[in-house]
């Protein structure tokens, strides 16, 4: 990511997929600290506890407590969060889903993989993305 002091916050409860995650990320060379939450509500108190916002939030919508979608929900009607690029990574094929996660203002929606070698590119191209991509 173009910041590496700003951490990456990645919205997951399946620990395979965090691992996954930060594996895929050592290997496109991606230095950003990352922080791990595991419901939207753990997620969302990160967020306003945080002195600085992360570059990226990659959200799984699938979660205990507080879903993906109700974490949205919240951020957006945040003044000072709405503006964090926030990236759906999830196994959910859902029509809704994916419509209600762009109501909301969401930067992508990305399908998990269950393919290595394929999340991996999933993450190169959203890397790739973030690094070129300016923010305000």
């Amino acid at each position: 990511m173009k910041t590496s002091a700003r951490p990456i916050l990645l919205l997951e409860d399946d620990q395979v997929d965090v691992l996954t995650t930060r594996r895929a990320l050592k290997e496109i060379n991606v230095s950003n600290p990352l922080v791990v939450c595991e419901n939207g509500e753990e997620g969302l108190a990160w967020l306003r506890a945080a002195a600085e916002p992360p570059c990226l939030v990659l959200l799984d919508l699938n979660m205990p407590v507080m879903n993906g979608i109700e974490f949205l929900e919240n951020v957006k009607r945040d003044e000072r969060l709405r503006r964090i690029p926030t990236v759906v990574l999830t196994t959910s094929e859902e029509m809704a889903d994916k419509t209600r996660s762009f109501d909301l203002g969401i930067a992508g929606y990305m399908a998990k993989s269950v393919d290595y070698r394929r999340f991996v590119e999933v993450m190169r191209s959203i890397d790739a993305y973030w690094t070129m991509s300016e923010q305000p």
